[in-house]
């Protein structure tokens, strides 16, 4: 019976880190992340630019791993959403997609890796 009570308090305390502004993220979005640098005594935005490859949802856990290719080289990057760090989400383009993880994109190259979009 202690479990499910400590259960529950877990549950109740993650629902206070929950960010309730976040855009209806799917697979194969070209999003543009702003994320929070502190560097010295400064804080800058940095944004980061590519398409979601994977989601995984866990409530307060979730993450989505994002692709970005940059001088042709593929570079990917894991982000917690609902993390203090994640300043913006913007959702720049859709698209067309008929699978939940796109790790296919990794062995494409130039024109092969482009998705179809979806207009709304």
């Amino acid at each position: 019976m202690v479990k499910l009570n400590n259960h529950k308090t877990i549950n109740d305390l993650e629902t206070n880190f929950l960010k309730i502004d976040l855009p209806m993220l799917r697979i194969g979005d070209h999003v543009k992340i702003g994320v929070k640098i502190i560097e010295g005594s400064k804080e800058r935005v940095q944004s980061y630019e590519g398409t979601i490859i994977a989601k995984k949802n866990s409530s307060v856990n979730t993450t989505i791993t994002v692709r970005k290719v940059l001088q042709g080289i593929g570079v990917e990057r894991i982000f917690l959403v609902h993390s203090p760090k994640i300043d913006s989400i913007n959702i720049l383009r859709s698209s067309k997609i008929r699978r939940s993880k796109l790790y296919y994109l990794r062995n494409l190259k130039g024109k092969a890796s482009r998705l179809k979009q979806a207009f709304k």
